[in-house]
């Protein structure tokens, strides 16, 4: 079919609109200018640990598919945690890293992660892509993965990749005119506690505002990026993946798709909040603060996403990863999936293993965690019914055997 893959150091490599034709209604974080501002930025680079390796296909010299992909020399950034697998290869005197993964970087957000032209022949395009996939083993690469998958990309299970699982919460709108019918489908205690959260705030002199768009000021996006590296700073003792120019650049670029909630203590900034926002749903990403006020991290990182999602009829809010406390606000848990391909197959077996017996306990995980969800029971019958067909996912894994 004329198709030719390669791979590119750069994204600026790629036109900027070829690439987003493809990529359109995939959320912000596969876009262009998000992924063109972390390597601007210095965010990302070899010195970083992810190297921008992606993978284009092209025909007469047009873009018709793309993955965004990166070499890795550690596992930090990825959120689907493979640190015993590294170890595993270091004690049989094998080299893990470079590993060449698919994923958008610290961003652990569900995306399309293969993107195609639809007017192309889709079969010959994977068969490209999976080309172009296996010649990374010829240069040294010991490993692909492709993390966060928006969809289940069934050429990467027929052609023997594993199929791994993860839990994340994520809030849904339920065609939710307004924020109290929204807490008409809690139970009642869980309805007087949300509306006792907001009813502290003026007692403490605390206002919350969200800002969109020309709304965002210099003065706000730089106490943005003063209460992030101070968040950092107090988890890990680092100024945080990002940099400055990094948020410098997509305030920006992407200015129509940011919400920044801020948080005033008598007319003092002490709080802020980043999310990006598109068609697809709001997703929540930093946060920091400056002093400790109770209740202050609930509101701004999660009711204030509701408030902006139900406003703006977006389907879906991803706070960000982890977080069982997600649970009683009414963040409900969602599947998440991974797919992995070992060059060295007497390694790929035994990932096979672990995957398999690691499967259950993220399906009881799931199960236990959609038991305690806070609807009350008028309302239970309209929750998305979401379940994970774990003979499919054994009968994935066992094809490599």
């Amino acid at each position: 079919m004329g198709f030719q893959f390669r791979f590119i150091k750069h994204i600026t490599d790629v036109d900027a609109g070829r690439w987003d034709r493809l990529s359109q209604q995939g959320g912000p974080f596969i876009t262009h200018a998000f992924l063109h501002a972390l390597e601007t930025s210095g965010s990302v680079g070899p010195d970083t640990g992810w190297t921008p390796h992606h993978l284009v296909i092209e025909k007469d010299n047009n873009l018709v598919a793309a993955m965004p992909g990166y070499l890795k020399s550690d596992s930090y950034g990825e959120y689907v945690f493979d640190h015993a697998w590294a170890n595993a290869y270091f004690q049989h005197g094998r080299d893990y890293y470079p590993k060449w993964i698919s994923a958008v970087p610290f961003t652990p957000v569900t995306g399309p992660r293969i993107l195609f032209d639809t007017d192309c022949d889709r079969e010959a395009l994977e068969s490209a892509l999976l080309d172009g996939l296996d010649s990374l083993q010829e240069a040294g690469v010991s490993s692909l993965h492709v993390l966060f998958p928006h969809a289940k990309p069934d050429m990467l299970s027929q052609a023997g990749y594993l199929s791994r699982y993860s839990v994340q919460f994520q809030w849904h709108n339920y065609e939710y005119q307004s924020y109290d019918d929204f807490l008409a489908a809690l139970t009642s205690r869980k309805r007087k506690d949300m509306r006792k959260a907001y009813s502290q705030l003026p007692q403490q002199g605390v206002t919350i505002s969200r800002l969109t768009g020309n709304a965002i000021t210099d003065d706000d996006k730089a106490f943005f990026y003063h209460c992030y590296m101070q968040t950092y700073l107090k988890r890990s003792g680092h100024t945080g993946y990002l940099t400055h120019a990094f948020f410098s650049e997509i305030f920006d670029t992407l200015r129509d798709n940011i919400l920044l909630v801020m948080a005033r203590k008598d007319d003092q900034r002490v709080a802020s909040a980043l999310f990006f926002y598109d068609e697809s749903g709001l997703y929540g990403r930093y946060w920091g603060s400056i002093e400790d006020i109770d209740g202050l991290h609930f509101l701004c990182c999660y009711l204030e996403g509701i408030h902006f999602a139900i406003e703006k009829s977006l389907p879906l809010f991803n706070p960000g990863t982890q977080g069982e406390h997600k649970i009683l606000r009414g963040f409900e848990p969602v599947f998440c999936r991974s797919f992995h391909k070992l060059f060295a197959h007497e390694f790929h077996l035994a990932v096979a293993d672990y995957l398999h017996r690691e499967t259950p306990a993220v399906t009881g995980y799931f199960n236990q965690a959609r038991d305690v969800l806070p609807f009350n029971a008028n309302f239970q019958s309209r929750l998305k019914a979401t379940s994970l067909d774990t003979t499919a996912f054994t009968i994935d894994n066992n094809k490599s055997n």
